[in-house]
């Protein structure tokens, strides 16, 4: 009896073990599935994130937002996203790399927040975009779309949920960041002296955002934080530096080469150009510098099968890149206050010289272009990958064929040269200002690896 007993008791116990391996197999293999099906939900987002973002592009366009403008709305566009990508712990939080940053998910984590994450995108631009409300009208599209990627009406009505609340919490800490501020500052009075910058043909158009660089910055210390080297002083004498950076301008201006009107024409990006015929004049509207790059970020996070959540993550912090780059850039605009190539080849040696490009209403030095495309790259080679090579179709809308690059370093010289070409920037503003833009891209992935972001 005591042998059977104990045969029994030994299968009794074989047979738990193998319950107890067959439920944990079962769970192991529900998880499994569950984590390959939210990979391949996610991975049909992507795209869905592009496009999210170009629409902030298509809708800053319309409202003819400047370039330091933009970069604050696709930044705090963005922000909310990464914060609630975050959550699930893929990434990290952005408040440890950026300054003061209140926004916390709390406990309310979505088991997926992907969704979520592409949903805040058109919830904070729906708000904060003059004419989001109104333009951003694809949102309830793009919900219906991602009920095909077997997202349940449950599972989409608690993203669009956290989406609004942390958009709620976005927008109360934007409205502390200085720009209701900006029209209460004097207005701006260009000086009537050689050498300072004045209004340019054809519109003639007062200084933009004069005062941008009293924002609160995001990850850099403060507006002067990168001033760089001094530009080379004005000096209207055939035998001075300053006049040899005139002359070069001047000579690509009256005979660029094919190649040098088509880098021009791609990395125009000026978000309102004007052309007169008569007495008619003509507005035409572009996407903004930081929009061409905000685009590129999506175009090689697409090509490169870059995760969502890095995808979410370096699109975010591409934005906060831009916005600190520009505020940098900025200060220094306006404490140089210097003239435009226009300006001086029209009075010192050709009156009917025109540039190929439209020159930009503000001061030369340093080149915008060059500061932040620089930052850019410093940034998207961190996250990205170093040599990565990619198509930048971004001005085909515009009709103008894309162009191959082998890496974002790359693009951001022909960006940067691009100024030069286009008859807007003399040289120094150009190489000083791309020293000023990887200053700002290194210092911001310092602060990256500090945080722990990979």
């Amino acid at each position: 009896m005591a042998k059977e007993s104990y045969w029994l008791a030994h299968r009794t116990n074989r047979s738990r073990l193998m319950l107890i391996k067959t439920v944990l197999s079962i769970v192991l293999l529900t998880c499994v599935v569950d984590q390959v099906h939210a990979q391949s939900r996610e991975e049909k987002l992507k795209p869905l994130l592009k496009d999210a973002v170009f629409a902030l592009s298509n809708v800053m366009m319309h409202d003819v937002v400047s370039p330091v403008i933009a970069s604050r709305y696709y930044m705090y566009c963005t922000i909310g996203s990464n914060a609630i990508i975050s959550s699930s712990g893929k990434t990290i939080h952005p408040s440890k790399y950026i300054k003061h940053f209140p926004i916390t998910i709390g406990n309310n984590v979505l088991k997926d927040p992907s969704l979520a994450a592409l949903f805040a995108i058109y919830e904070t631009g729906m708000a904060i975009l003059p004419s989001g409300m109104d333009m951003l009208n694809d949102y309830e599209s793009v919900k219906k779309r991602v009920e095909s990627l077997k997202y349940s009406p449950a599972e989409i009505a608690a993203a669009s949920d956290c989406a609004k609340k942390v958009s709620n919490e976005i927008l109360k800490y934007a409205a502390a960041d200085g720009y209701g501020n900006l029209s209460a500052f004097p207005k701006y009075r260009p000086k009537r002296k050689d050498g300072y910058w004045f209004p340019t043909p054809p519109a003639y158009m007062d200084a933009v955002d004069p005062h941008w660089r009293t924002m609160r910055t995001m990850v850099i210390d403060s507006a002067s934080q990168f001033r760089g080297s001094p530009p080379v002083p004005f000096d209207s004498s055939k035998e001075s530096r300053f006049h040899a950076l005139t002359e070069e301008v001047y000579r690509i201006g009256k005979s660029p080469t094919k190649e040098q009107r088509e880098i021009a024409a791609f990395w125009d990006c000026n978000p309102f150009v004007v052309a007169t015929s008569g007495h008619m004049s003509l507005g035409f509207k572009k996407i903004s510098p930081g929009g061409h790059w905000m685009n590129i970020t999506s175009i090689a996070s697409l090509k490169q099968q870059v995760p969502f959540h890095k995808m979410i993550q370096a699109l975010s912090i591409e934005s906060i890149a831009l916005y600190d780059a520009f505020i940098v850039c900025w200060n220094e605009k306006y404490s140089t206050d210097r003239v435009r190539p226009e300006t001086v080849i029209n009075k010192f040696i050709d009156v009917k010289w025109q540039p190929l490009l439209q020159t930009p209403p503000f001061p030369e030095y340093t080149s915008g272009h060059s500061v932040i495309s620089s930052a850019s790259a410093e940034l998207l080679s961190f996250l990205i990958g170093e040599n990565i090579s990619f198509v930048d179709d971004s001005e085909i809308i515009f009709e103008l064929p894309p162009r191959k690059f082998s890496s974002f370093k790359a693009a951001a010289v022909e960006a940067s040269n691009s100024r030069l070409y286009g008859g807007i920037h003399f040289r120094d503003a150009i190489e000083n200002g791309q020293e000023q833009g990887k200053s700002v891209g290194m210092f911001i992935i310092q602060k990256l690896k500090q945080a722990g972001v990979k």
